[in-house]
């Protein structure tokens, strides 16, 4: 079975012949994947009123178990964000009523982000066709083949990890 990246490939191969251009398969097929399955799960969370950045601060919150509020430091890290994207996020999702931003009893200075009643039924609704796209995307591997896949992502994950200076 030949795709894009073949073709993609070959026209490499063709070009530079004297460059081993095999990791470009590997990548490219990767950020390939990556796309597919984001656009998949962003019409999964659209039919349920969410965007991918919504769910994931919901997710985020629900998961943290009760009372339902952490930092927005602990938000940023916890939903893979920065913390510049954390504000944006808060501020349309307080607007529609899903978590409000209430002091920190423990730091003055500081804020909780409280997951609402609305938000929490927002995620759970959600949630359960979240995992049913997910389930689908996969479905053409085996539970070994997962776990081998998890493992694999991983470690290239692990690889391509920018150093910090």
């Amino acid at each position: 079975m030949t795709d894009d990246v073949d073709r993609i490939l070959e026209q490499w191969h063709s070009e530079r012949p004297d460059l081993d251009v095999a990791p470009m398969g590997v990548v490219g097929r990767l950020s390939r994947a990556s796309a597919a399955v984001e656009a998949r799960l962003a019409r999964t969370f659209a039919d349920h009123g969410l965007d991918t950045s919504s769910f994931d601060v919901l997710a985020t919150l629900l998961r943290s178990g009760p009372p339902y509020r952490i930092t927005p430091t602990v938000l940023a890290r916890d939903a893979m964000i920065t913390t510049s994207a954390v504000a944006q996020r808060l501020n349309k999702l307080e607007a529609r009523g899903l978590v409000r931003r209430t002091p920190d009893p423990d730091d003055g200075r500081g804020t909780l982000i409280a997951l609402t009643s609305a938000g929490r039924a927002a995620v759970e609704e959600t949630l359960p066709a979240h995992l049913q796209t997910e389930q689908a995307i996969l479905s053409t591997l085996s539970p070994t083949e997962r776990d081998q896949l998890a493992m694999l992502l991983q470690r290239v994950r692990d690889a391509a990890q920018v150093p910090e200076r």
